[in-house]
């Protein structure tokens, strides 16, 4: 596995392998890597001749300094998970002034309205920052195909936007969430949670699929009832947001239309720790 640390000897390294006419996939990260990242690369082997991560904690997309300073970094345990995966031909760790030579600046971005849903009301100029890096990111790596967990749905779905709009010539893929044996969604604020609390954290995915089984059969405002009265009673938990939303554009429904598709999204705070899930309803 090769480690590029700059921008100049990643581009020299892709240059040679376009040469030769490899597909490329590609999965950004910021690292703090768990399993739920190396399934992104397990389904990248499968699609492409050359598989290629990155790792980099990108400044402009944290709304708090804090936030910022206390996330997880330990870039040299990351890249031997990597390496041990087998699924990874190259990994690129560049500095802030690869990916920002003028300067920590978020672009500003037309996401058609899907910044301003869920996570963006109270993250003004997240998924700027994201379109930022990401865009910059796919400009340097040239990738054909792009993978992103599900688990930040809302992200992914931006992503998908700014690449058309941008007219890149790359795929973006979803990934399934990963998730523990308990169904909890696999996530590096996990390693936060006691082993009590991953107990009964559990209780997020099983109310997601208790919606499910919901769905069509009862209204939105029943089922927001019942999720609501589930988290009241559970100790040590806070739910921050419950929402249905259609799926192509994010905006919250209080009617189910059989033509369209719809995802059930989920915060819940266990303890002091923030946990986000999110599924397909079917």
């Amino acid at each position: 596995m090769e480690i590029f640390r700059s921008r100049q000897t990643l581009r020299n390294y892709i240059e040679r392998q376009k040469e030769m006419g490899k597909k490329i996939g590609f999965a950004p990260t910021m690292g703090a890597l768990h399993k739920g990242h190396l399934s992104l690369y397990e389904v990248a082997r499968k699609e492409n001749d050359l598989v290629i991560s990155s790792i980099f904690v990108n400044p402009t997309q944290f709304n708090n300094q804090e936030d910022l300073e206390k996330y997880p970094r330990n870039v040299e345990n990351d890249l031997k998970i990597l390496n041990k995966s087998g699924w990874v031909d190259a990994v690129y760790v560049p500095e802030v002034t690869d990916i920002y030579p003028q300067g920590l600046e978020s672009k500003s971005y037309d996401f058609q309205g899907l910044e301003e849903e869920m996570e963006g009301k109270s993250r003004p100029g997240h998924f700027d920052g994201v379109g930022t890096v990401v865009e910059e990111l796919l400009r340097q790596v040239q990738p054909d195909n792009a993978y992103f967990g599900e688990k930040d749905y809302q992200q992914l779905a931006i992503i998908k936007k700014l690449v058309e709009t941008l007219k890149l010539p790359i795929k973006i893929h979803g990934v399934a969430i990963y998730r523990e044996e308990s169904g909890l969604a696999m996530s590096s604020r996990n390693e936060r949670l006691s082993s009590s609390q991953k107990d009964a954290a559990k209780i997020i995915h099983q109310t997601l699929l208790k919606v499910n089984d919901w769905f069509r059969v009862i209204t939105i405002h029943e089922i927001e009832d019942r999720v609501k009265d589930i988290f009241e009673n559970e100790k040590g938990m806070q739910l921050e947001y419950f929402e249905i939303a259609e799926e192509a554009t994010l905006k919250k429904t209080d009617f189910f239309y059989k033509d369209r598709d719809y995802r059930a999204f989920i915060v819940v705070h266990v303890g002091d720790v923030r946990l986000i899930d999110n599924l397909h309803l079917d």
